[in-house]
């Protein structure tokens, strides 16, 4: 289909379509692996017109690769960005946007809670170059407008968050920035809603990242990340967040799986969001367990802005037993079916300890300050059969 008829097109028709090119030479449906490092040019004129910029086409796998410039503009698609730029990991996505971004003297916001590793990044990495980061809860407006500087240029989010899947406003939040100064880049970490839920560009954000091991490959057979936003800053993100500064290069295999993943990811979604909807709520009527973070709950602080701007709430969800910590571990360990793992947006289900795995690059005053306490459980919910995650669930609380 042509890219305009494509822009009014369903999500899931958008997924399977958007970005694709035709093989003219041997007429595979499916994009073929381009599975080299370099490329071969007609002459040596044609190679210099190339690294100069004057012509398109492929020079290097480290610089651009065919299979992997389909996955790109379809993520693009998705997003509703002018662009995306791939790379080998979530952080290496992170790390290749914010160096593009920020440098020696400049100020990120960022919120307090976060992935471990991009904590890690922003407290323990960018301040050992001169970046000036400032953590608050910008679910509370008050915090940004209170923390805005002159050398402000990044504000930093995940919604839902990681792992207790707090809530922030997009629109007011890129407003306020905005307002303050129109050349501040606010960034999204989309990767717990997915495009499929979410779409933060259109509420106002200026980039959006992903982890894409997670739901957008959905197999747990692949690390990758993107990084989308305004055709002009995915060029200094490849140019020099990923050609220079990083070297995060997705490899074309990995693009391969991603696309083949992508296939389904409205359907992987969506059951994946109708099954967590069943166990948050089972688990919100447990006896046993203190309290339940699922914005989908309207008991949940963030519900009403969940509802305006995701389209529904996701397969994550993250639990705290009665008993702490050790009554969370033996609840875990205890388990048949589930799985013990760090990473989400699995075919399985997939239950972890932030304090102790994801997020131990938090210190104890920074786990409070993030809302992340010494007994939550985070669970990804997977594709089994609702009924028989509720059972490994039922047998395992009465060994508590």
């Amino acid at each position: 289909m042509e890219k305009e008829k494509l822009e009014n097109a369903g999500f899931g028709t958008r997924a399977v379509h958007a970005g694709n090119i035709r093989d003219t030479q041997y007429g595979s449906l499916t994009m073929p692996i381009y599975q080299t490092s370099t490329f071969y040019f007609e002459n040596c004129e044609q190679g210099g017109r190339r690294f100069a910029g004057e012509e398109g086409g492929y020079i290097y796998s480290r610089l651009g690769n065919p299979t992997t410039t389909v996955l790109e503009n379809k993520i693009a698609a998705l997003e509703g960005g002018e662009a995306c730029a791939a790379a080998a990991s979530g952080m290496g996505a992170i790390s290749s946007c914010l160096w593009s971004i920020a440098g020696a003297g400049k100020h990120i916001i960022a919120d307090e809670t976060l992935y471990g590793c991009t904590f890690a990044l922003l407290n323990h990495g960018m301040t050992e170059y001169g970046v000036e980061v400032t953590f608050t809860d910008l679910s509370n407006l008050e915090n940004l407008t209170a923390n805005l500087r002159e050398n402000t240029v990044a504000v930093y989010l995940e919604t839902p968050a990681n792992p207790n899947l707090k809530i922030t406003d997009i629109e007011l939040l890129a407003k306020t920035a905005h307002e303050y100064n129109s050349d501040i880049k606010v960034v999204c970490d989309n990767t717990f809603a997915s495009p499929v839920l979410q779409s933060p560009l259109k509420l106002g954000a200026d980039v959006v990242v992903h982890s894409a091991t997670k739901y957008l490959n959905g197999h747990g057979d692949v690390i990758a990340g993107f990084v989308v936003g305004s055709a002009e800053f995915i060029t200094r993100v490849k140019m020099f967040g990923l050609k220079d500064m990083t070297g995060s290069t997705l490899g074309p295999f990995e693009a391969w799986l991603i696309l083949r993943g992508l296939k389904t990811l409205e359907l992987r979604v969506a059951r994946h969001t109708e099954s967590a909807k069943k166990i948050a709520q089972y688990l919100y009527d447990n006896e046993k367990v203190e309290h339940v973070n699922y914005p989908g709950l309207p008991s949940h602080p963030g519900h009403e802005i969940a509802k305006r701007q995701m389209r529904d709430f996701g397969g994550m969800i993250s639990f705290e037993i009665k008993g702490g910590k050790e009554a969370g571990m033996k609840f875990c360990n205890s388990l048949k079916l589930c799985t013990i793992a760090v990473s989400l947006g699995d075919a399985e289900t997939l239950v972890e300890h932030p304090a102790s795995m994801t997020h131990s690059t938090y210190g104890p005053e920074d786990l409070e300050a993030a809302g992340i306490s010494a007994g939550l459980i985070r669970l990804s919910v997977g594709l089994e059969n609702v009924d028989d995650i509720i059972a490994d669930f039922e047998q395992a609380f009465k060994q508590i």
